[in-house]
Parts: C-alpha cells; sequence; structure tokens
C-alpha cells in the first residue's frame, strides 16, 4: 500500500486516525491500533513479508531480556550477528555468489529470494537498539512498544531510521494533549508536500531519466547534452522522492502525536561532500557515524586510521543501499572524497563558498550516475558524453525542455526547507487551508488513475 494511493489515503489513513484517537486515553490499546494497523499495512504488500518481520522482532527483543536476565554481552554480539546473517541472506546471497562465480568464470542462475520491504531499515534499526543496550544506554521495553518501535508504518518500509530513546518515550504522551489541532494540520501539510514532491515532481521528471538511462542502457551513446538532463532528471527525481517520502512519514508521525527525526535539509545547497552527508539522509549519516566509523577509531587514531574508517564506512553505506558494484563504486568514491575533505580541512585553506557549492553539486551528479545505471559499463558511457569524450552533441529526443528541468529543480534550490516551512512559517490562515485541502483533494482523485510508482528507497 502506498502513501500516494487511494487506498491508503481515503481508507486506510482515516480510519486509523479515528480508531486511535476513539482511544486516546487508553495507552495500551491505542498503540495496539497502531501495531494492528501497522502489521496490516506490511502485509497488504505481500503477506509473505509478516513473519519474517514478526520473528526478527521477537528474537531482538528477546535478546534484550536474556540480556537484563544474565548480562552477557555476548548475547547482544550474536543478537547483531542474527539481524546482519538475516539481511545478509535475502540481500546479499545472489550477489555475492554471483561475483565469486564470474571471477571463476562459473555461470551462476540466481536463486529466488524475494527481497522483503524495508528489511534494511528495520534491521538498522534494531542493531542500533541492541547495539545501544550493550552500550548500558538503553533499557528493555514491555514487548508492545518494542513492537511498535519497529513496526510503526509511516517510517517501517523507507525510513527515517528512528532510535529506540527518540520515539518509544513519546507512545505514554496523549494524543489529545494540547497542541493536538496543530500536530494535525502541520501533518497535513507535510503529508500534502510530501505527495506533491512525490507525485508532481519526482514521477514526473523520473520519466526523463529512465527514458535516458534506459536508452544508454541499450547500447545508444546520449549526447552531451542528453547524458547532463539524465544526471539532472535523475538527482531531482531521487531527492523529491526520497525527501517526499520522509515529508510525508513525519507528517502522519505528527498526525498521531509522534515526533520522527528530520532526514533531508536542502543537500544539493552543500559546500561540501561532508556537508552534503549532514543533509542528506540523515538519519543512515547518522546511522553510520555513530555505530560504524566511531567505533572503528573515528578520527581519534590519527588520519591513516580516519581514513580507514571513513572507506570501509562509506563501502559499507553504500553497499547498503544495494547488491551491486555500482553501488559498492558509489560508496566508495564518496569514502575517498570524505577522505579528501578532512586532508583538505587540515591545510586550513578555505574555498569559496560559491566554487565549494558547484564543486560538491558536480560531484554529487556524477556518483547519482553511477547508483542510477545498471552496470558500470552504462555509467561510463554516459560520464563521457558528459564530459565530451562521445562528442559535443546538443541532440536531445523531445521529452523535456530545458526550461522545465530548471523548473522542477528550483523547489530542490530555493525556499526553506519542508520542515522549516511547516514549523516556522506556517500560520493558520483559510487561504493556507484551502490551498492545500483543494491540492490533497486533486492529488488522491490523481492517484486514482494508475500513473504512480514506488518510492525508489522501497528497493533497498
Amino acid at each position: 500500500m502506498l502513501f500516494n494511493s487511494q487506498e491508503f489515503l481515503l481508507v486506510f489513513l482515516p480510519l486509523t486516525l479515528i480508531l486511535y484517537f476513539a482511544f486516546a486515553g487508553k495507552e495500551t490499546l491505542r498503540i495496539w491500533v497502531l501495531i494492528s494497523a501497522s502489521l496490516f499495512f506490511y502485509a497488504y504488500w505481500d503477506l509473505r513479508f509478516l513473519p519474517l518481520l514478526i520473528v526478527s522482532v521477537m528474537l531482538n527483543w528477546l535478546c534484550s531480556l536474556l540480556h537484563a536476565s544474565y548480562k552477557f554481552r555476548s548475547i547482544l554480539v550474536a543478537g547483531v550477528a542474527l539481524n546482519l546473517l538475516i539481511i545478509g541472506f535475502f540481500k546479499y546471497t545472489n550477489f555475492i555468489i554471483g561475483s565469486v562465480a564470474a571471477t571463476a568464470g562459473a555461470v551462476f542462475a540466481p536463486w529466488n529470494i524475494i527481497l522483503p520491504l524495508g528489511i534494511s531499515f528495520f534491521t538498522f534499526q534494531q542493531i542500533s537498539y541492541l547495539v545501544d543496550l550493550k552500550r548500558g544506554a538503553a533499557p528493555v521495553y514491555p514487548f508492545h512498544k518494542y513492537l511498535l518501535y519497529v513496526t510503526f508504518f509511516p517510517q517501517l518500509i523507507a525510513g527515517p531510521i528512528v532510535r529506540h530513546d527518540e520515539i518509544i518515550g513519546q507512545y505514554s504522551f496523549d494524543p489529545m494533549r494540547e497542541g493536538v489541532y496543530e500536530r494535525l494540520s502541520k501533518g497535513f501539510v507535510l503529508l500534502f508536500i510530501g505527495l506533491f514532491k512525490k507525485m508532481i515532481l519526482a514521477d514526473t521528471v523520473a520519466k526523463t531519466a529512465s527514458f535516458l538511462f534506459n536508452d544508454a542502457a541499450t547500447g545508444n551513446t546520449l549526447s552531451f547534452y542528453g547524458s547532463w538532463v539524465a544526471a539532472a532528471a535523475y538527482a531531482l527525481q531521487i531527492y523529491y522522492d526520497f525527501s517526499g517520502y520522509s515529508d510525508m512519514a513525519i507528517g502522519l508521525g505528527s498526525m498521531f502525536g509522534l515526533s520522527i527525526p528530520v532526514n533531508f535539509n536542502a543537500p544539493y545547497l552543500a559546500v561540501s561532500i561532508r556537508d552534503f552527508w549532514r543533509r542528506w539522509h540523515i538519519t543512515l549519516s547518522r546511522f553510520l557515524r555513530d555505530y560504524l566509523y566511531i567505533p572503528m577509531g573515528g578520527s581519534r587514531f590519527g588520519m591513516p586510521r580516519q581514513i580507514a574508517a571513513l572507506m570501509v564506512t562509506m563501502l559499507l553505506g553504500g553497499l547498503w543501499h544495494g547488491a551491486g558494484w555500482t553501488f559498492v563504486i558509489w560508496g566508495g568514491l564518496h569514502g575517498l572524497a570524505l577522505v579528501v575533505n578532512h586532508i583538505w580541512e587540515k591545510t586550513g585553506v578555505s574555498l569559496p563558498t560559491p566554487f565549494g557549492w558547484i564543486l560538491t553539486l558536480l560531484f554529487v551528479l556524477f556518483g547519482w550516475v553511477i547508483f542510477r545505471a545498471d552496470n558500470m559499463g552504462t555509467a561510463v558511457s554516459i560520464i563521457r558524453s558528459m564530459v565530451g569524450l562521445n562528442g559535443a552533441s546538443f541532440d536531445l529526443p523531445d521529452i523535456m525542455p530545458p526550461i522545465r528541468i530548471f523548473y522542477y529543480a528550483l523547489p530542490a534550490f530555493i525556499g526553506p526547507t519542508s520542515q522549516r516551512l511547516v514549523t516556522h512559517w506556517l500560520r493558520p490562515r483559510p487561504i493556507y487551508a484551502a490551498v492545500v485541502a483543494c491540492t490533497l483533494f486533486y492529488l488522491a482523485l490523481k492517484a486514482g488513475d494508475g500513473d504512480y510508482s514506488e518510492f525508489i528507497y522501497f528497493q533497498f
């Protein structure tokens, strides 16, 4: 069930809100309302996914109980290893065996392994909880609260990656407490902004990106201009698609009286690659920093150790996005860029802000080509066209005029971020309510035409 579907907007969400607020004064009952709705939401995709999710939650919670009883850290280590084993089997088995087979010159027929939706997200959340338990920074929660922490439907499929101490404590807050109408209204506005980003912006530029990348994948050489349009279109698609999902998740959380952490902060305005990762997929960046980079030494043991920690972290971060060498290479390139960034900062020389912004944006654009391409051959072909090695032709099929690319890019570069717009700029005005209501009505109708797509991060 997609957020941008009529089933969700007109049936699932209203019914869940009604039931939740009907039990507003009964904490345990309203938690179970959200759990039941979340499990239904997840099973709606494919009932076969549900047992793995439930078993995963039960095993991790059992680890927390055993640790509380026996204080054996090995229990938590085994729990983390089990999480990694589960995600490794479902997500990376074919990739690993296929890579080994290709190296040995053997033929490998991929196994028919179905990748459960959201496995990367709910597994990382549970790993963070077990690690915090090991550090003595987390309590053992009642089962129903832990179950909701993992399965809460707004962030179950594609994040943000929420930490236990950021949300579980909120479950005891009365949803009818002071500010309920403000939370509902701001939540609806964020839902509207996210839907607009996805349905009007992301899905439109996606047609251009898919056409050009698919054309290159068939062996055709894109023109100089066409390659840049392909890179720009995909950069806008993935930003609007994923930030739109995050806006919707945060907005939906607000409707239920829960605060979910921000996941984006105008990443295409970053003036360095470090700045980019502070702004892009913030909760993943934070997870990689706190549970990989810092435990490996971070910046505490000299530059060689820091370089190794950065490279391992970003290579694994790239692999987290998908089981393919394009993702590994993309992560490795961002790791190298971060290394260069750290070394440059130690020189004490700073680049002019406009130059730093342009350099960062160009690097990110070239990186997105590798991230999006089906294989490195396609990526190299497009990059060669971008740097003029395939000629300087400006030919482009009549799919999206340059001025439209410019218009679609504007929201990513100007104006406040979604969260800042809602929290700092939005004021109760009848005209605002009318605009949001009419646009939401239009988007709900548009969702019925079937011309919408899944979110990019669903595949990760």
